[in-house]
């Protein structure tokens, strides 16, 4: 299974390369010269040289692979990829906020010492999903996650180790707004949220060209992509009093409806 590679910094090249080839690439036939890609990222402000070291970076988790079309060198998108982007546009445009009244999802597993890697992997794309942690080998998530998880275990064959439980509420000794706050990072995920608003509010409206749109929507998709799978999307009870995580996700969908078209076009233009 080919992964999204989230220890890419966003606003990075090869974060800024990925988020191109998640959001423009598939939808321009999957290939594109290695001319047309440089001057592509050179749109986005970085320089060829780092431009072809962010490629050289992407092939090596192969995202895209080296190939020929009509004398011209190049890069196709790898088919094995494609599961990994559809599930990516999933999470990054269908954000999904959990209602009270829905179910969570508790993972309790217990893996060998000799298979302390897998262990290791697990709880690292656990956590990479958006599930909090309640105990060492206790993970709660919202039941919408439940699929992924299962994905997830089934790619380290840990299926045998882990038991999923569909519940109702939580309940603990406090209130869910407190247990919430130890089983996931909230603040981190504050932080990511405000980061967005602070450096994005401005990059709402029209652009003067579409390689203005496209520049200005790229690095706002591609800062926000991480978000909607490190933020579970929990019901408002599990939540601090002015999160601001509804603000984020409407600056997003302004962005969007303002920006998309025209970067898709400006990408296609220059793609061809």
């Amino acid at each position: 299974m080919i992964l999204d590679d989230f220890d890419s910094r966003p606003g990075s090249a090869t974060s800024l390369l990925r988020t191109f080839v998640g959001s423009q690439l598939r939808q321009l036939g999957g290939w594109i010269s290695s001319a047309q890609l440089v001057r592509i990222m050179e749109a986005l402000g970085v320089p060829a040289n780092g431009a072809r070291s962010a490629i050289t970076r992407v092939k090596s988790k192969g995202l895209l692979f080296s190939e020929v079309v009509n004398g011209q060198q190049g890069y196709r998108v790898n088919a094995d990829a494609v599961p990994m982007l559809e599930s990516g546009d999933r999470r990054i445009f269908s954000f999904r906020q959990q209602r009270e009244d829905d179910h969570w999802c508790l993972i309790s597993f217990s893996i060998p010492e000799s298979r302390r890697d897998a262990r290791h992997q697990l709880r690292r794309r656990l956590g990479w999903i958006g599930c909090g942690t309640v105990a060492t080998g206790l993970w709660i998530c919202p039941a919408a996650l439940k699929d992924e998880v299962q994905e997830i275990l089934d790619d380290l064959d840990l299926r045998e180790c882990a038991t999923l439980f569909i519940t109702g509420r939580p309940e603990a000794n406090r209130s869910l707004e407190d247990a919430a706050a130890q089983w996931w990072d909230l603040e981190r995920l504050r932080e990511l949220h405000e980061r967005f608003l602070a450096q994005h509010s401005s990059q709402v409206g029209p652009a003067a060209t579409d390689a203005e749109a496209f520049a200005r929507y790229i690095h706002a998709l591609d800062q926000w992509r991480v978000i909607p799978y490190l933020d579970p999307g929990l019901p408002n009870s599990a939540l601090p009093t002015e999160w601001p995580g509804q603000a984020s996700l409407e600056l997003f969908g302004r962005i969007s409806r303002s920006l998309a078209a025209r970067a898709h076009a400006f990408a296609r233009s220059a793609a061809h």
